[in-house]
């Protein structure tokens, strides 16, 4: 009887166990050839809210590999990748559920949801009560993907890093909370006291933070059983692999297994370094509540230090030591918060991020208070007397924060995070948190903001919580108003701007009139200043408009806002004012070689020698470009270039002067207006100049930064000017001319999915003119490219000499009396020079008998694939010329496209010639595209990222 009686207590035990929190245990057979996971699992759900619930959401990101139309296989397109596309459908995985039963055996209508593939939605039997809990029985295997696409999944050496990988339920609060994987790293689950069992070949070894328990092997002796446990868990990230680098610290505070390496570092110096990282996050952000603390490679690399941290060993300027430290303190401290602040890492991620930073700011304040952002290369000789040379090493957090600012490219740090640009996902954002918590550190003088964060973290350590919590907790800690802060720095794109517009000294006091240029309530600091050193600080608050104080007459010479840079400020130059009334904004000129970061005390110059081929008459040029650029866009920008070309033996160049004007929260965003002159070769001992004044308007869609299409509308006016020299190969019929060009063009450059609309419009004393382009590419399902081009354009009026095509329409080879074109030998004939083709106009490939049209032309061109970058193309048109009948052209060919616009190769087959390919001198037939400007190559790596 007292048997009984035992066994019903620990039986209720266990239940009020089970009811007050969520439990999954699974049963995981690892299969290493089909690179699969057979999963048994038990889901117990308990229903915390006070809604009755007729169905559960479950997490199942593992089939967002299924196919090539998830959010996930989207967001890779929108990124510029096509390794997930090309993919075959063996390197992609999917899940597949045999079995979904509730606690009495009843089978479970399930399915996933249409827009969300990659969860899971099952319609209880029975409805779920408040406080009840709810079991799931699943059978279902994984099919893993390959960990090219994300770095999790199966890898080439046959190892298994899983994230993310068995069925979670979502978390409910009155709403379901589930969203797709989009390779962000930001489930968002209930907590759950987690059992797993992993059946694994025995040359394997399990690696996770969860609490290790009985290992043993099966009967047949090929496999290994690890068994693993934990409580209040959200993160079960677990490395299955035959060789694991990981190493084991046991601190005085908790276990951390890392394989993050640091070429030359001794293993007892990580040790070293690992119990100092563990001892400052236990004393800044609370006891750890696990025993264990796994950082791997794979994380840090997803989340890097980015900078001259990147680059190889051999040329980083920083210590080994403080590589490593910064390493893995970065990943120890996102993982940390990771598993202890639990908030939805989606919609709020800005406050996990932003303590990640702000902490690493911190350490490297208290550790290494003199480390530079050059690192050792600050001291080097000629790099020292650059302004980059003298900023500390967490200037790097406002240095990319405002870098995407200046762009007029940021967003706020409230948006979630699948809507934000890459580059604001991966750095900006994160950054602009960070700084902001220490802007608000700096503000709070009446609190030590280290001991308030650490206290929130210890009362909602493993507890659900939100920003919102946050900020309310914050609020009662502080008696400064900081509604700015969440309001405006979090919620809005409102930038930090400030100036001291007057300072007046009267017989006992000084009043100084601060202006804010921007519409916000953010505070600025006001610092005095004599003899250059600090003399008082102060903080002023709510100055809407302009604001007046006034203080006692003292010994201060001059005033500064935000003197040690704390403050995110997007323009730093009018920030000093003397109380004697200099004018200091007129700052004096400081020349450098080579770009530098911009100082506020100076106007910059900047010298930088220039080695260039920009075509075969000039050959290589020398020279030296002179502008006023720095590391950060600037509204207002020059440049100027002259240079001598040792082939043409003359000297060519350019100089432009354009200002940019942003418009922020509206479609229209960027306003640049400027003027540009170039003087150059183009053709031997022929030269022309070009003065091109301009003005140019960009539209993007206001409520979606991560959408492709830009609208833009170009208004210029392009004087040529020719001038023939006495051995000149070309002879120039037309006088110099000006052209007024109206442009609008609409692109959305995906890489999956491409178009292009181009409507231009040209007036000039000759002729006027108005053509249009539209242009799609799709890369199939099937991995099939296929290119359509269509090309109209007529003459509205042409009064140019009927002898001459020079303002022709031009089937293959435009002339390109606008110089817009990137032609190696423009005036060639003959030659390899001249086979280079610019798809523009016609687009034809092959050279027909009839290359010009004086009266209107209309062309198509397409391409598709046969293998890989091999595909057939075919351009077909009408050309016709003033007093004769339309004239239908068309050719076809073998196009090799190796780099899309960059470098293709056009081999000729049949066309209105013939038979090309069996006609005399075929190599002179085959046409090429090459880029060999920098800035346009470049452009291929800026798009993944803005």
């Amino acid at each position: 009887m007292i048997k009984k009686y035992i066994i019903s207590i620990l039986l209720f035990c266990f239940a009020c166990t089970v009811i007050g929190q969520n439990k999954i245990t699974v049963d995981a057979f690892v299969d290493v050839e089909t690179k699969s996971l057979a999963i048994k699992q038990t889901i117990i759900y308990k229903n915390k809210t006070k809604d009755t619930l007729q169905e559960i959401y479950l997490n199942d990101w593992n089939n967002s590999y299924s196919t090539k139309t998830t959010p996930l296989a989207k967001r890779f397109e929108e990124e510029f990748s096509t390794k997930f596309h090309l993919a075959n459908s063996e390197q992609r995985g999917f899940t597949t559920i045999t079995s979904l039963k509730d606690q009495n055996g009843n089978d479970l209508a399930f399915t996933n949801l249409v827009e969300h593939p990659d969860v899971v939605k099952v319609s209880l039997k029975s409805v779920l009560n408040p406080g009840e809990s709810y079991q799931l029985h699943l059978m279902y295997n994984l099919v893993l993907p390959d960990a090219t696409f994300t770095d999790y999944g199966f890898t080439r050496n046959k190892n298994f890093e899983l994230k993310y990988w068995y069925l979670t339920p979502t978390v409910y609060d009155g709403k379901w909370h589930y969203y797709s994987n989009k390779d962000l790293n930001d489930l968002f689950v209930p907590k759950a006291d987690i059992e797993l069992k992993i059946t694994h070949p025995k040359n394997y070894k399990v690696t996770s933070e969860l609490d290790l328990g009985q290992i043993g092997l099966t009967e047949d002796k090929q496999y290994q059983v690890t068994h693993l446990k934990g409580a209040d868990r959200v993160d079960t990230y677990l490395s299955i692999n035959r060789f694991p680098r990981y190493s084991f610290v046991q601190t005085d505070d908790f276990v951390v297994l890392s394989n993050i390496n640091e070429k030359g570092l001794a293993p007892a110096d990580k040790a070293i370094l690992t119990d100092k990282i563990t001892r400052y996050l236990v004393e800044n952000l609370g006891e750890y509540p696990h025993q264990k603390l796994v950082v791997s490679e794979i994380e840090y690399n997803k989340d890097p230090l980015y900078g001259l941290n990147q680059l190889p060993s051999f040329l980083r300027p920083f210590p080994k030591e403080f590589q490593y430290e910064l390493k893995l303190l970065k990943t120890a401290l996102k993982k940390y918060l990771d598993n202890t602040l639990l908030i939805n890492p989606r919609k709020e991620y800005w406050l996990s991020d932003g303590l990640q930073i702000y902490f690493l700011i911190k350490y490297v304040e208290e550790f290494y208070p003199d480390m530079k952002l050059l690192g050792t290369l600050a001291d080097i000789w000629g790099i020292r007397a650059f302004h980059a040379a003298d900023l500390d090493f967490n200037f790097q957090y406002f240095l990319y924060s405002m870098e995407i600012a200046r762009k007029n490219r940021d967003q706020p740090l409230a948006t979630s995070k699948d809507s934000l640009i890459k580059f604001n996902a991966n750095i900006a954002n994160k950054y602009k948190a960070g700084v902001g918590l220490n802007y608000l550190d700096e503000f709070t003088d009446d609190i030590k903001l280290k001991a308030s964060i650490k206290a929130f973290l210890n009362t909602v350590k493993t507890k659900s919580t939100s920003a919102h919590e946050f900020e309310n907790f914050l609020k009662n800690e502080t008696k400064k108003d900081i509604n700015w802060f969440f309001e405006d720095y979090v919620k809005t794109r409102k930038k930090i701007d400030f100036k001291i517009k007057d300072v007046v000294t009267t017989a006992d006091s000084i009043k100084i009139t601060i202006k804010n240029k921007r519409n916000n309530d953010m505070p600025v600091s006001l610092f005095k200043l004599k003899n250059d050193t600090v003399i008082g600080k102060s903080w002023v608050e709510h100055i809407n408009g302009t604001k007046t104080i006034s203080i006692p007459k003292d010994s201060t010479d001059k005033f500064v806002l935000d003197y040690n840079n704390v403050i995110p400020e997007f323009n730093q130059r009018d920030n000093y004012k003397a109380v004697n009334g200099l004018f200091l904004y007129n700052k004096p000129f400081q020349f450098r070689l080579f770009k530098d970061i911009e100082d506020p005390d100076y106007n910059q110059v900047f010298f930088m020698p220039l080695i260039e081929f920009k075509n075969i008459y000039d050959g290589l040029t020398l020279g030296m470009k002179v502008y006023n650029k720095t590391i950060l866009r600037k509204r207002l920008n020059y440049r100027f270039s002259p240079q001598y070309a040792l082939r043409s033996k003359s000297l060519t160049g350019s100089a432009s002067v354009y200002y940019t004007h942003n418009l922020e929260n509206q479609n229209l965003f960027d306003i640049t207006y400027g003027i540009r002159a170039a003087y150059q070769s183009f053709a031997q001992d022929a030269f022309f100049t070009n003065l091109t004044p301009s003005i140019s308007l960009i539209f993007r869609d206001n409520n979606d930064f991560r959408a492709d299409r830009r609208d833009l509308i170009t208004a210029r006016y392009v004087s040529i000017k020719r001038n023939l020299g006495e051995d000149a190969t070309v002879v120039v019929n037309e006088p110099d001319y000006g052209v007024f060009n109206l442009r609008y063009t609409r692109a959305n450059p995906g890489i999956i999915n491409f178009s292009s609309f181009n409507a231009d419009f040209q007036l000039a004393d000759q002729f006027s003119k108005l053509s249009v382009t539209y242009e799609f590419r799709r890369l199939t399902k099937g991995n099939r490219n296929i290119n359509i081009r269509l090309f109209g354009g007529v003459f509205l009026s042409n009064n140019s000499d009927p002898n001459s095509d020079f303002f022709s329409f031009a089937l293959d080879r435009p002339t390109d009396y606008l110089f817009d074109l990137n032609y190696l030998g423009r005036s060639e004939a003959a030659g390899l020079f001249s086979q280079q083709i610019i798809i523009a106009e016609g687009g034809f490939k092959s050279m027909l008998d009839t290359p010009f049209a004086n009266q209107w032309m209309t062309t198509a061109n397409i391409s598709t694939s046969i293998w890989r970058y091999i595909q057939a193309y075919g351009d077909v048109g009408l050309v016709k010329n003033r007093f004769t009948n339309p004239k239908f052209v068309y050719d076809s060919g073998i196009r090799l496209n190796l780099v899309e616009d960059y470098f293709e190769l056009y081999f000729p087959i049949y066309s209105n010639l013939g038979w090309e390919i069996a006609q005399p001198n075929y190599a002179e037939r085959i046409r090429f595209i090459i880029t060999v400007d920098p800035q346009v190559l470049l452009g291929l790596f800026r798009r993944k990222w803005y």
